[in-house]
């Protein structure tokens, strides 16, 4: 049952953007699986489902490949530990680092793949990232405060 009930959520993510265990729990309830959150908190830590950008600052899950689920996390973890501030104007970002921690965090940003950033440049302790719009530097500016847990 546990079987059918993953591939069944894999089918619902690939298919839909799922932002909350709420709404995956009534996807699967439309579907026959009787199943709580405390299941669904289960599963999803089982399939090692992630949170990934859907734009307009929402947020959905995913299923990971191998690969980038490992090197998601490592990035993100770099941005987490290397990142202090987060400011936008116009279409950039500016970061502020720690001392000499600039590069690594643009490195681990450019590898996230997000295709709206159009370029970084990195120093020391600050990187500029051109954004291809206003609306797209004010999305990710958002963006990188959530995986800061900044507000």
């Amino acid at each position: 049952m546990k079987y059918k009930r993953h591939n069944e959520i894999i089918k619902i993510v690939n298919s839909y953007n799922i932002e909350t265990q709420d709404e995956l729990i009534e996807k699967l309830r439309d579907r026959g699986y009787d199943v709580t959150q405390a299941t669904i908190s289960r599963d999803i830590r089982e399939l090692k489902l992630t949170k990934v950008a859907a734009g307009h600052n929402a947020y959905k899950y995913a299923v990971p490949t191998h690969d980038s689920q490992i090197y998601s996390s490592k990035y993100q973890y770099i941005v987490r530990e290397t990142i202090i501030s987060v400011e936008s104007a116009c279409n950039m970002i500016v970061l502020k680092t720690l001392a000499g921690m600039a590069q690594a965090a643009a490195a681990a940003i450019d590898a996230l793949g997000w295709n709206e950033i159009v370029g970084s440049i990195a120093g020391d302790d600050t990187i500029f990232i051109v954004m291809r719009t206003p609306e797209k530097a004010e999305e990710y500016t958002q963006n990188f405060r959530n995986i800061l847990n900044i507000r």
